[in-house]
């Protein structure tokens, strides 16, 4: 892992501590790429819940209790899906804050409006919820790293 991705995950560490807040993640295009990320951090259980990997429509319907109606009606690369699965996180979790991906990594998986590169993100805490959808650049591992990068940089923005 890169010392970049180490730096930004200590500080989103420090930043969780000073809020009193515990983390848990809802990854599905990141592979559990975040929770890996905060999880170098010696001491992250002090700030770190858990980490759900639901890659399949399946398991994020079982695991985080999104709606298949959602799934169907805005697709799995959606803001609303992605804001579903950190609410789901923070629901079925120990966790004050949870952030949540979903995207296509590629090489194939694009669809009509959403290309490879594009992934949602959600940060969820209490009753509030921001999304955003992205179009990264690169090959899959380049936009799995930029994910797991923006994830970290948007949840710190989130919780200052």
């Amino acid at each position: 892992m890169n010392t970049e991705l180490i730096d930004l995950a200590a500080r989103v560490g420090q930043a969780l501590q000073a809020n009193k807040l515990m983390l848990c993640t809802a990854e599905s295009c990141t592979g559990g790429g975040v929770a890996q990320a905060v999880t170098e951090i010696a001491g992250s259980s002090e700030w770190f819940d858990c980490g759900f990997v639901t890659y399949s429509n399946t398991s994020k319907m079982e695991m985080l209790n999104v709606s298949y109606a959602l799934i169907a009606q805005m697709g799995t690369v959606s803001e609303e899906v992605a804001g579903a699965m950190a609410e789901g996180a923070l629901a079925t979790s120990n966790a004050d804050v949870a952030l949540a991906t979903t995207g296509i990594a590629g090489p194939s998986g694009a669809v009509p409006g959403k290309p490879v590169g594009t992934v949602c993100f959600a940060w969820a805490k209490g009753d509030h919820t921001h999304t955003e959808r992205l179009v990264f650049h690169g090959d899959r591992a380049s936009v799995r790293e930029q994910t797991v990068k923006h994830a970290l940089q948007g949840l710190l923005r989130f919780i200052e």
